[in-house]
């Protein structure tokens, strides 16, 4: 149609070059010009609306495209599949449209804007690609919007999903895994595990991983109870070591034959012994190199019928996590998926465990590192709240570190059944009542390793169970890698907890790394704490299902001299420090197996010398279990901690 402007452009060759001269013939009255440039506006206005028209005809198939788009994201390795005509109808149409808007801003000498190279995409589609791609940017914040974005953002397709869950790096996934209410479509299912070797039993594969490790740096009891589970090992295992083997030597009169027990009971033991290897950082090498993280998604995945078995697992995964050198390896093995759903639990203690497992391998958020027995009640997910201060639970040495602050339920009797404990159990107050109330808090509960008198058998070594002094050395190393004593801190304790708790701080005050313990400790709380001795030693048969083992019991005698001299070392400071201490004490008997009925801890032992004591008409299990959000205990004990953290948390 240019034809007819009667526009004559001349075109020479200047010699060999390949330069092209235009000469454009100007001699045109101004009513031509006029003609000329509303001529060549009309004439774009007719391409466009050529092009317009084609795609109009060009009518693509939707639901085509999102089948096309869904193949795309199979988990599997599959063969290339031939564009659908749909697609190349499209594409053709993209590059002919930008081709066209390249030509006229070249030929208006105008910018042509980059951005339409995202023309092919909607909008929630170049939204998602933005934000995988500042999820891994080098600004943490601007990484840490992007992954809080993806998270919050409900509007996904089932492909989009699928998109994040291959494409984002670990860092992403562990952000998202760590977000309130998160899809789990985010992730990818836990990779296909490997065929098992030579057809050997779970158990048996157990047993490999096991005698692998290094048989050093163990607790007594622990090395004992490994060898229980390793027993009756098989000929080809006795072969590999040459001959019979087990951490405590041949023939162990203690040990009972696992011909008789059954292999999840088998799986356990190995477990619980295989716990204790994840808390030496130089086994947890060896873990990960014989295979153990694939072995343990695989007894994981079998054994989802068995709360107790999968605890256990991501307990060891918690452990493991601690060593930033494994998070890829964690990653890898398809542990994120895992422990996100798992963190959906409605059970305390599981979702507690994932929450650990997954703030030990969130670096970019979390300073902090939990070692085992050390969980995190509030905040368990990523939060923009500040953390003004922590408030720091420790339970009686049988107790544990959710079950112990459960919410009043039935009265029981103290006997072996209510010692053995139960898969659920009532609200966790501090993770409900307290963190709704005081959400600026860190709310911390920690549990010591103090179940080895369940594993059905007694400990042929255990004189060597922890005494106080061991315990209190023990906890504060660890309440330190935690990042106690950073901030503001109120402790809370039940029975035997208290004297820990006092001895903790009394050791604190005489290390000059612990100072911040000390110093940043506003107030305590204690829930029926013998501080001078309680009657239950004289029963130490029965005490063990309550408080300490008979071994320890004997540090519990009334007017005991090492009780006397700790409260004597706590007193001397704690009133030079002006700790604020509020103290309750039991006024109802307690049911000790079938045959005795006492105060555990009777009023005059409960009295500290210094704060408040309250009695309280309750027995010594239900003294730290309120019956109810507005029953006394919790609301004075909220109040007492409102008050002594008052300029942190305000109102």
């Amino acid at each position: 149609h240019w034809q007819d402007t009667c526009c004559i452009v001349l075109l020479r060759r200047a010699g060999n070059s390949n330069q092209v001269m235009f000469s454009l013939f100007l001699n045109l009255d101004n009513d031509f010009l006029k003609a000329r440039d509303f001529l060549l506006s009309r004439g774009f206005v007719f391409i466009t609306y050529e092009v317009l028209s084609l795609k109009k005809l060009l009518q693509i198939d939707t639901q085509a495209i999102h089948q096309e788009k869904l193949k795309s994201y199979v988990y599997i390795r599959t063969t290339s599949v031939n564009p659908s005509i749909t697609y190349h109808a499209r594409k053709e149409i993209h590059k002919a449209v930008r081709k066209i808007l390249e030509t006229e801003a070249k030929i208006f000498r105008r910018p042509f804007n980059e951005q339409f190279s995202t023309f092919d995409g909607e909008d929630h589609e170049c939204a998602l690609w933005l934000l995988l791609k500042r999820s891994q940017s080098e600004d943490k914040e601007v990484r840490l919007q992007a992954v809080q974005d993806l998270a919050n953002n409900s509007h996904w397709h089932d492909y989009q999903y699928g998109t994040v869950a291959q494409t984002c790096d670990q860092r992403t996934a562990i952000g998202l895994a760590r977000s309130k209410d998160i899809d789990l479509r985010f992730f990818l299912p836990p990779p296909p595990l490997p065929k098992i070797k030579n057809d050997y039993p779970i158990e048996d594969e157990l047993r490999l991983l096991l005698v692998s490790l290094p048989q050093t740096g163990l607790d007594p009891c622990v090395q004992y109870f490994t060898s229980l589970a390793l027993r009756e090992s098989s000929q080809t295992l006795a072969a590999q070591r040459g001959g019979l083997w087990c951490f405590g030597g041949n023939g162990l009169p203690y040990c009972e034959t696992l011909s008789k027990i059954p292999s999840e009971t088998v799986e356990l033991f190995c477990l619980q012994a295989l716990v204790q290897h994840s808390k030496v950082s130089s086994h947890c090498d060896k873990i990960e190199a014989k295979g153990g993280l694939q072995l343990l998604q695989r007894i994981y995945q079998l054994r989802k019928d068995s709360a107790k078995i999968q605890r256990n697992i991501i307990r060891i995964i918690g452990n493991m996590a601690l060593d930033e050198r494994l998070h890829s390896s964690i990653v890898r093995a398809g542990w994120v998926s895992v422990l996100a759903e798992v963190m959906k639990s409605p059970h305390v203690i599981q979702s507690s465990h994932a929450s650990r497992a997954l703030a030990n391998l969130d670096r970019d958020t979390v300073k902090e590192k939990y070692p085992d027995g050390v969980y995190v009640l509030h905040p368990q997910y990523r939060s923009s709240q500040p953390i003004r201060a922590d408030i720091l639970f420790v339970h009686g040495l049988l107790g544990a570190a959710f079950k112990t602050w459960r919410q009043q339920d039935i009265d029981r009797r103290l006997d072996k059944k209510a010692s053995e404990g139960e898969e659920d159990y009532s609200q966790c107050w501090p993770k409900t009542w307290l963190a709704s109330d005081c959400p600026a808090l860190r709310i911390i509960s920690v549990e010591y390793d103090t179940h080895l008198s369940d594993w059905k058998a007694k400990c042929p070594v255990e004189a060597h169970r922890k005494s106080i002094a061991y315990r209190s050395n023990e906890l504060l190393d660890k309440l330190r890698a935690a990042g106690i004593g950073d901030r503001p801190l109120v402790w809370v304790s039940h029975s035997m907890g208290g004297l820990l708790v006092k001895k903790m701080l009394v050791d604190a005050s005489k290390n000059p790394e612990m100072d911040k313990i000390v110093n940043n400790t506003r107030g305590i709380i204690f829930y029926s704490v013998p501080h001078h001795g309680s009657q239950l030693a004289e029963y130490s048969i029965n005490a063990r299902y309550l408080l300490f083992p008979s071994v320890e019991v004997k540090e519990l005698s009334k007017d005991s001299p090492a009780l006397k001299e700790l409260n004597d070392d706590f007193l001397s400071f704690a009133k030079d420090k002006k700790f604020s201490v509020l103290s309750f004490a039991e006024t109802l008997p307690t049911h000790i197996g079938s045959m005795i009925k006492l105060h555990v801890v009777p009023l005059e032992s409960a009295k500290l010398g210094i704060g408040d004591l309250i009695p309280v008409d309750v027995n010594h299990l239900n003294i730290c279990k309120p019956k109810k959000k507005d029953a006394f205990l919790y609301q004075r004990t909220l109040k007492f901690i409102q008050d002594v953290l008052a300029q942190e948390i305000g109102d």
